[in-house]
């Protein structure tokens, strides 16, 4: 049991020592000290940003087969608790991303003692997932070209459901999401002369129940649109100055990436005849992009088959969630994905809360998983 050992460290001082989306230098490197002495037939570094990648070579030809996991954290303040809690003020592993990376290197540990008999293995530490730029920016890499898989699978923890559960479908598995930035441009005044001036304060009360009306949310159905107002400030802490600058923040959410295409011509189209209609300039910026996740069924297919045989039950999910989750940009190019939950436990706090951690209990189940997989395809 000294790998489960060494998994469980390695997951904690992971966990010690967070680094948000695109800033994962450390961690990459952790990950490749972890991995060298594996011996991976090839180690690709600083893909898309701090991504790394390992490749285990079969003995014969065959499909390739990717196993992903995130590198990156949350800018969140962690609640004291365990012993491991992170030492980074503002940074915390909140999403479980440590133990993801844990179980994709306990993968690892098997594949060096045991290569695929047919094809390859490329175990992908994917960064930037957070804010939906990682798997755009992997693909996006040159050097992927060469590793790009037949076959792409990941997992995630899932709070609510009992511990080391798996639950997985064909079909939508996350949704489409946005984020909106709306600058309005006026004039400043003196409070006492607010007529000299000109505010966005009209413009912004009349956008903002605009924008929420276009997604009023509802059952997670086709058709599903939701806009939430995350976001909002009008001018400067002040008594004596009417404001002359605003902003709005919402995100954009759908179900499926062509109604999210709808959603954001809808959006702009209403923030411009707003800030047209009070004569204001308006800026716009898009931000954390996450195209929709959808399961492929033939890939849904190998992973049901493959936990049958290992012998690892399994049930159907509940539905798509509300949340976004990058790995559906890397069903391209001919690529099947499936994404599969691990249940964290029914009393587990919620994912990017500030007392959740990643159950090490998890990591065997994990490993167990995504081993059945690639012996299922690749034997």
């Amino acid at each position: 049991m000294q790998d489960m050992t060494d998994l469980v460290q390695f997951r904690q001082d992971l966990h010690r020592h967070p680094e948000v989306s695109g800033q994962e230098a450390a961690t990459a490197r952790a990950v490749v000290a972890a991995l060298t002495p594996l011996g991976p037939d090839q180690l690709v570094t600083g893909l898309g940003g701090h991504g790394v990648a390992a490749v285990f070579q079969g003995a014969a030809d065959g499909p390739t087969v990717m196993i992903r996991a995130e590198l990156d954290a949350l800018p969140i303040t962690e609640r004291p608790g365990p012993a491991h809690r992170s030492m980074l003020e503002g940074r915390a592993h909140l999403c479980g991303h440590d133990g993801h990376m844990a179980i994709v290197v306990g993968l690892a540990q098997r594949l060096a003692r045991r290569r695929p008999a047919t094809g390859r293995v490329v175990l992908m530490f994917q960064p930037a997932e957070e804010d939906g730029a990682g798997a755009a920016a992997v693909l996006a890499d040159p050097r992927f070209a060469a590793l790009r898989p037949d076959w792409a699978f990941a997992l995630h923890n899932m709070p609510g459901l009992p511990l080391a559960a798996v639950r997985v479908a064909a079909g939508p598995m996350n949704c489409a999401s946005v984020g909106l930035r709306l600058r309005l441009s006026g004039r400043t005044a003196h409070a006492a002369m607010p007529d000299t001036g000109l505010s966005p304060a009209d413009a912004m009360l009349g956008l903002i129940p605009a924008l929420l009306a276009l997604g009023p949310g509802g059952a997670l159905a086709p058709g599903f649109r939701l806009v939430t107002l995350t976001h909002a400030v009008l001018g400067a802490p002040s008594f004596g100055i009417a404001p002359g600058e605003g902003e709005v923040w919402v995100t954009l959410r759908t179900l499926a990436d062509a109604d999210m295409a709808d959603l954001k011509a809808r959006a702009l189209a209403a923030a411009q005849e707003h800030a047209a209609r009070g004569g204001l300039g308006l800026g716009v910026s898009w931000h954390d992009d996450f195209a929709a996740c959808s399961n492929d069924g033939a890939a849904v297919d190998h992973l049901c088959a493959a936990l049958t045989r290992a012998g690892i039950g399994f049930a159907a999910t509940d539905g798509p969630m509300r949340a976004s989750e990058d790995f559906g940009r890397f069903a391209t190019g001919g690529t099947r994905a499936a994404m599969f939950l691990l249940g964290a436990g029914e009393a587990s706090p919620a994912l990017h809360n500030p007392d959740y951690d990643f159950p090490d209990a998890l990591i065997g189940p994990g490993v167990r998983a995504f081993d059945a997989v690639v012996s299922h395809i690749l034997g």
